[in-house]
C-alpha cells in the first residue's frame, strides 16, 4: 500500500513526525520518495496533456475566428444580390461560429487555470521531495558515521583484550633482552681492552723491577 495516496497527503505530511514514529526510518523514506516521484510523474503528465489540449483549442478558436469574417462577407454579398434568405442564413452561421469561438475561449481560459494549478502542485511536491531526499542523505551519513564508530570501538576493544596486551608485553621483553645482550657485548669488549692495557702495565713494571734487581746484583 502506498505511503501517499493523494496529492494533499504529500503536501500536508509532516516528515519529521512520520520518521520519529517509524521503526525503520530509512525504509520509510525510500517508500515516501518513490511515492513522491511517482506522483510527480503523474502530475507532469497530466499538466502536459492539458497544455496540449489548450494548444489544440487555441488553434480551433483561431481558425473559427477567421470564418466569422468569411460568413459576414457572404451575408453582405447575398444582400447585394437580393438574396435576403441567404444573407439571413449566413448571419446565423456567423452567430453560431461566434458562439463556438466564445466557448473555445472559455475552455482555453479554464485550461490556463488548470495548468497553473498543476504547476503549483508540481512545485509543492518537488519541495517535499527535496526535503525527503535531504533527510535521506542525512540518515545515510549518520548511519555511515555510526557504523564507523562501532568499527572503531570494536578495534579498541580488540586491542584492549588480554592476549593482545600479553603479546605486546612479550615483544617488549624480547627487546629488553636484546638490549641487555648488546650491553653485555659492549661490557665484555671494554673489559678485554682494559685487561690488555693492565697486562701491558704489569709487564712494564716487572721489567723495571728486574732491571733494578740486576743492577743491585752487579754492584755486589
Amino acid at each position: 500500500m502506498s505511503i501517499f495516496t493523494r496529492f494533499k497527503d504529500i503536501v500536508s505530511s509532516n516528515l519529521n513526525s512520520m520518521l520519529d514514529k517509524a521503526e525503520n526510518p530509512e525504509k520509510l523514506l525510500r517508500l515516501m520518495i518513490q511515492e513522491m516521484e511517482d506522483t510527480l510523474v503523474e502530475l507532469k503528465a497530466s499538466c502536459a496533456q492539458v497544455m496540449a489540449d489548450k494548444t489544440r483549442l487555441g488553434r480551433s478558436a483561431e481558425r473559427l475566428s477567421g470564418e466569422v469574417a468569411l460568413w459576414e462577407g457572404r451575408a453582405a454579398l447575398a444582400m447585394e444580390k437580393g438574396r435576403e434568405d441567404l444573407a439571413r442564413e449566413a448571419l446565423l452561421r456567423k452567430r453560431e461560429i461566434l458562439a463556438e469561438v466564445t466557448r473555445l475561449g472559455q475552455e482555453v481560459a479554464s485550461a490556463d487555470e488548470t495548468v497553473s494549478r498543476y504547476r503549483d502542485e508540481i512545485g509543492q511536491v518537488e519541495e517535499k521531495l527535496t526535503q525527503a531526499r535531504e533527510k535521506q542523505r542525512n540518515l545515510v551519513r549518520r548511519h555511515t558515521l555510526a557504523r564507523e564508530r562501532i568499527q572503531s570501538q570494536g578495534n579498541i576493544r580488540r586491542f584492549d583484550r588480554g592476549d593482545v596486551v600479553q603479546r605486546f608485553d612479550s615483544f617488549e621483553q624480547r627487546v629488553d633482552r636484546m638490549e641487555a645482550e648488546a650491553d653485555l657485548v659492549n661490557i665484555a669488549r671494554k673489559s678485554n681492552l682494559e685487561d690488555e692495557f693492565d697486562r701491558l702495565h704489569q709487564d712494564e713494571q716487572l721489567e723495571k723491577e728486574l732491571s733494578e734487581l740486576k743492577s743491585k746484583l752487579g754492584n755486589k
